[in-house]
């Protein structure tokens, strides 16, 4: 479980996240949505302690990022909009690097590299070095670190950019697989028609405030959540 509780974050006078507060349930995938600049990419990176904020509290699973950063991020996996790694390493290396710092055991590091690797078609480029790779193949390659360790709760930001149908298609399984054993998804995303259907719940931020949040039947009701978030963009 996420819990976000008045969360506050300045940059100078301005305030990029504006008192905010939700929580997110195990077994939620919940879709976090805003304009560029609204305040989604430094919500993400508070609650993985990359960043600190000014006021109020990250809860995981009841423990404060703030206190006691380490368990928290034991239990989280960090998938960045832009898959920025060790370019000169192998991707195996890479992957091999991230299991080590998670204390993955040998046998639960293999099975699941070897699982993400063949559903994602990296499985024979895995001994390539990652800066031959494309966008998607790094981006494959992020998830597949992230995945490796059996995180509790998977953090992602755009996760879909650059991937072929194919890749997303996938993603969206695995997302299903993991919110069936009771995991929680939290991910940014522009692409409101996927969210629609693959996500639970919604959040809505404008300006650092959140201005909609709730399950996604709530907020969209008989509309589309891309005519719910153009509407709320216009209004004041």
């Amino acid at each position: 479980m996420i819990e976000i509780k008045n969360v506050t974050k300045k940059y100078g006078s301005k305030k990029a996240l504006d008192d905010v507060s939700f929580k997110i349930e195990d077994g939620d995938i919940f879709a976090f949505i805003g304009h560029n600049g609204a305040g989604k990419t430094t919500l993400i990176k508070a609650i993985m302690g990359i960043h600190d904020f000014d006021e109020g509290d990250i809860l995981i699973n009841g423990k404060s990022i703030k206190t006691d950063p380490i368990s928290c991020k034991k239990i989280m996996a960090f998938v960045p909009d832009n898959p920025e790694m060790y370019e000169n390493m192998k991707a195996i290396d890479y992957i091999n690097f991230i299991c080590d710092m998670y204390d993955v055991d040998e046998e639960t590091r293999t099975n699941n590299i070897m699982k993400y690797a063949k559903l994602f078609a990296m499985d024979d480029k895995l001994n390539d070095p990652i800066n031959s790779y494309s966008h998607g193949m790094k981006q494959k390659t992020v998830l597949i670190a992230a995945l490796a360790h059996n995180p509790e709760i998977l953090i992602m930001d755009e996760p879909f950019v650059g991937l072929d149908p194919k890749a997303v298609f996938d993603i969206k399984e695995v997302l299903n697989e993991m919110v069936k054993a009771g995991k929680t998804i939290f991910y940014s995303t522009h692409i409101l028609d996927v969210a629609e259907k693959l996500c639970s719940k919604v959040g809505i931020i404008k300006n650092g405030k959140l201005i909609k949040v709730g399950t996604m039947k709530d907020i969209k009701g008989d509309k589309s959540l891309e005519k719910v978030f153009i509407e709320l963009e216009e209004t004041k």
